[in-house]
């Protein structure tokens, strides 16, 4: 299951390097456990997102939360579970034969 994680700036928002390295290695470590999907800020708005692979909302909800920049208090977060639509599965059943 994917799941997608919206960064939304907070109050504490500040530029802090540490922090930014830190959420760095956070996508770090997810890409070699193979949990990254794609992730990058917002050019058009504050904020980013991370699509991840989890097994479960708790386990989604875990990774999200040990991200610096949730644990900071920098960001605050958004997830939501994202239904993949492709070929593959018709376009979750729609798409003719």
């Amino acid at each position: 299951m994917c799941y997608v994680i919206l960064l939304s700036p907070t109050e504490q928002d500040r530029r802090d390097m540490e922090i930014i390295r830190g959420h760095v290695r956070h996508l770090q470590e997810l890409e070699r456990s193979g949990q990254l999907v794609m992730c990058g800020p917002f050019s058009d708005a504050p904020g980013g997102m991370v699509i991840i692979r989890a097994e479960s909302r708790e386990e989604a909800v875990a990774i999200a939360e040990r991200d610096p920049y949730i644990l900071s208090g920098v960001r605050s977060y958004e997830l939501r579970t994202w239904d993949l639509s492709h070929e593959g599965n018709k376009h979750m059943g729609i798409a003719a034969d």
